[in-house]
């Protein structure tokens, strides 16, 4: 099969060559007006030959008048700015496009441009007549000295504040001063109220007899149910269901009445004297964390109150027992319940002898209780911080 398409003919003029002189090109790159115009501050100086021929024509869009340079579309020069644009262009350097300044967004550039569009050379009286508003700094308050007797009032108040002393010490340390003679008194009734007290007691030379039949032995074992009963959980038959070598019970009703009412007051009194003891304890752990020397101050403070309440009671005692006794229990238990007969097992147990010497155990423990305790806390100027005596310094030295 034959390609029958006609051929071209051959021109008989000989074709003109391709101008390939490249001496009056410029070094713009090929096609740069289709790239993005790049930023004001990121452009290079132009480091070519001066743009001439058709490069240094504006491009479409762009107006001049005068003697104007190349500028980018959309802009127009006129006047002076077309004459220095021109001028950058004919030295080769690339024309810079001015920057219109934006308005400040915070308050301090708002000043600072206050200030630089302000002349130099202004009259400050002049400044408040300004049309440029102009706010006050927030801190020119504090420029203003205030009043001397408000200076003299915030001072006072200063050093009240820095010499004021925490209010929960000094409470801590006067609640110990008070339950320590309260717990003393309270654990010399416990060491009363144990078998062993009672055995002393009967056993003591001097110790007046039964003269109903009880032997010592009867003594110690009977009176070792009353104590035990005042100690223990045990209800009322602990001791109503004793009976005597007669086949009689041992304890009337009137008796083991009068002994549970003895129990309720001595068990709320541990109650109440543990209670006192943990409190203590916390008050002592607190003033050791939180003031030097608060814990000495209350026992001091609480052994001369123990001091103080043992001797009065004791006066009081001494000067009339019988009386003294009686105002006892007419505190804590009802009248006529605590009266009994000469025969009654309770006052063979439990003569007025042997409340005479409770009375004197209790208070001999208290008062050496307090006696050491005062010694062991008496404000020495070693204990209290403060430097010895000169005379006392000199007789040691010597």
């Amino acid at each position: 099969m034959k390609d029958e398409t006609p051929a071209r003919a051959k021109s008989a003029d000989p074709q003109q060559e391709p101008h390939l002189d490249t001496s009056g090109d410029t070094d713009e790159p090929a096609f740069s007006w289709l790239s993005p115009a790049e930023p004001t501050g990121n452009k290079k100086p132009a480091t070519g030959k001066p743009a001439t021929g058709p490069s240094a024509a504006a491009k479409p869009g762009q107006t001049t008048s005068g003697t104007a340079a190349a500028a980018k579309p959309g802009q127009t020069t006129t006047g002076t700015a077309a004459a220095g644009t021109a001028a950058a262009t004919a030295a080769g350097a690339t024309p810079v496009t001015p920057v219109t300044p934006s308005q400040p967004d915070s308050r301090a550039g708002r000043k600072a441009a206050a200030a630089a569009v302000e002349p130099s050379g202004a009259d400050p009286s002049a400044r408040g007549t300004s049309p440029v508003f102009k706010e006050p700094l927030p801190t020119s308050a504090l420029q203003v000295r205030p009043p001397d007797e408000e200076v003299e009032r915030r001072n006072a108040q200063r050093e009240s504040a820095a010499n004021a002393k925490p209010v929960l010490p000094r409470v801590m340390q006067v609640l110990l001063a008070v339950f320590y003679p309260l717990t003393l008194l309270i654990l010399a009734v416990r060491a009363v109220t144990s078998p062993l007290f009672l055995w002393v007691e009967y056993n003591r030379p001097g110790f007046p007899g039964d003269g109903y039949g009880f032997s010592t032995d009867d003594r110690m074992t009977y009176g070792s149910y009353a104590v035990d009963y005042l100690s223990n959980w045990s209800g009322p038959r602990y001791l109503g269901d004793l009976m005597h070598r007669s086949g009689d019970k041992l304890f009337k009703d009137g008796e083991v009445s009068h002994m549970a009412d003895v129990k309720v007051v001595i068990l709320s009194t541990f109650g109440a004297g543990v209670l006192l003891l943990v409190l203590a304890l916390v008050a002592i752990l607190y003033l050791r964390k939180r003031s030097n020397g608060g814990v000495r101050r209350a026992l001091f403070a609480g052994s001369l109150a123990t001091l103080a309440l043992i001797l009065g009671l004791g006066t009081l005692a001494a000067l009339g027992w019988q009386q003294f006794f009686t105002e006892f229990h007419r505190i804590f238990f009802a009248a006529g319940t605590w009266t009994f007969s000469l025969d009654d097992t309770l006052i063979r147990l439990f003569p007025g002898q042997f409340w005479i010497d409770a009375g004197i155990v209790i208070g001999a423990l208290v008062l050496v209780a307090a006696v050491v305790t005062l010694v062991l806390t008496w404000p020495t100027r070693r204990r209290r911080g403060l430097a010895p005596n000169e005379s006392t310094a000199t007789a040691n030295q010597a």
